[in-house]
């Protein structure tokens, strides 16, 4: 059998031993790749022995590319995701002046990988600002390919901004513009297909993984064509594709108008008794309010591009930070995964032995419960938990923590290897 991954039929077909494109990253990339691969393959090693084994291929991008090729996203990096289908890249910096956005863009964008993965979770031990963080257990589903990032604009003062203005004005109509002369623009692209197919992943996540909640986050008090119909198109596609396993706000608030307060209660109770995933929506200012206030109430988030960036950032400080909160770049028609560390390159600890691989090794548990490979997964959750709980950590959580035993980078993975039982 080939070591290639593959897609067909809407599954991915893995073999014992799968080719994983890597990225090693700028900055600290380097101090934590290799430490994140030596525990992903411990804890394949403890579950299924010399059965099943991840083959690492390293590709290049960010400065390590430039420096080795003149290209800082080579053409053959893209082509190595394409054929194995699943990789994983450490933190990459944006090139400044060089004509590529951010190179993290530019690998969603082409290979169409529509859906944010932020899985937020807490670890006994790590320091949080919230009073009850064991009750954060919320799972990110941010659209990754339209809204602002789409990266439609026009600089005032330039040729196209005038034109763009002047069409606005002359027309479409336009009059609500404060300040015609000096203002720049920027569209904000947001479609059906691309709505319907983040909310069908989220749904559908939340369903296999027995989830009890969708909330559908956006601004559609505002925006009512984009964010309003981001929601409005969610509901119906809840209300048509899931109809036997959702129950919606939407239904509720019929049954309460129709029926009566009582009546829309027990439909809802119903419901959830029936283990039907409640779909629901929330305000984007209302929901950074009530992520902190009642946490325990949100399961599944499905929110457009610029949403999803503030909301994962939030949402990753509430139990301990970006540096130890995973994520990954699915798509789930074609199969193409890239799971990546969510911080920064951090180039001012580069090569001191600070920084903290947490949020590369979660992300490479997320790539092996990609795989199908679960046990292996938990046995890196379990061994983090353990490392947490006996509060040994890395430079940036150690200042946090009372009683801590401060770890480098390549030690805190030597323990979490140590506590895989």
């Amino acid at each position: 059998m080939s070591n290639n991954i593959q897609y067909q039929h809407g599954k991915i077909i893995v073999p014992d031993q799968p080719i994983i494109p890597f990225i090693e990253g700028d900055g600290i990339g380097k101090d934590i790749t290799e430490p994140s691969q030596r525990v992903i393959d411990a804890a394949v090693k403890k579950a299924y022995g010399t059965t099943k084994k991840l083959i690492w291929k390293e590709v290049l991008a960010g400065k390590k590319a430039f420096a080795l090729t003149g290209n800082y996203l080579p053409d053959e990096t893209l082509e190595a995701f394409k054929e194995y289908l699943v990789g994983i890249k450490g933190p990459l910096e944006t090139p400044v002046g060089e004509g590529i956005r951010s190179l993290n863009v530019a690998l969603r964008q082409t290979l169409d990988l529509y859906v944010c993965l932020r899985p937020i979770r807490w670890f006994k031990g790590v320091p949080s600002p919230v009073r009850f963080p064991e009750l954060v257990d919320m799972h990110i589903f941010r659209e990754n390919t339209e809204d602002i990032y789409a990266g439609i604009e026009f600089m005032t003062g330039d040729e196209k901004a005038i034109k763009f203005r002047d069409f606005l004005i002359n027309e479409m109509g336009v009059d609500k513009i404060r300040f015609p002369e000096s203002s720049s623009f920027g569209v904000k692209p947001v479609s059906k297909e691309g709505s319907e197919r983040l909310i069908r992943a989220a749904i559908k996540y939340a369903i296999d993984r027995e989830l009890p909640s969708v909330t559908i986050v956006h601004k559609g008090n505002i925006m009512k064509f984009t964010e309003g119909a981001f929601k409005n198109w969610g509901y119906a596609l809840a209300e048509n594709e899931f109809e036997h396993q959702t129950f919606t706000w939407k239904k509720y608030k019929q049954i309460e108008l129709d029926e009566g307060p009582d009546a829309a209660k027990t439909a809802l109770s119903k419901a959830k008794g029936m283990g039907k995933v409640i779909i629901k929506d929330v305000i984007t200012d209302a929901f950074l309010q009530e992520s902190l206030l009642h946490p325990f109430e949100h399961s599944v988030i499905a929110t457009l591009n610029l949403n999803g960036d503030y909301i994962s950032d939030q949402l990753a400080a509430m139990v301990g930070g970006i540096g130890i909160s995973p994520g990954a770049n699915i798509n789930y028609n074609s199969g193409y995964a890239i799971f990546e560390a969510t911080h920064g390159t951090a180039p001012n600890i580069a090569g001191t032995g600070k920084a903290n691989p947490g949020s590369l090794i979660l992300s490479g548990a997320m790539l092996l419960e990609y795989l199908g490979w679960h046990e292996a997964a938990e046995h890196v959750y379990d061994a983090m938990d353990h490392t947490f709980s006996k509060r040994k950590v890395t430079s940036d959580l150690y200042s946090m923590m009372e009683g801590a035993t401060l770890l480098s980078t390549s030690n805190f993975a030597d323990e979490i290897i140590r506590n895989i039982h």
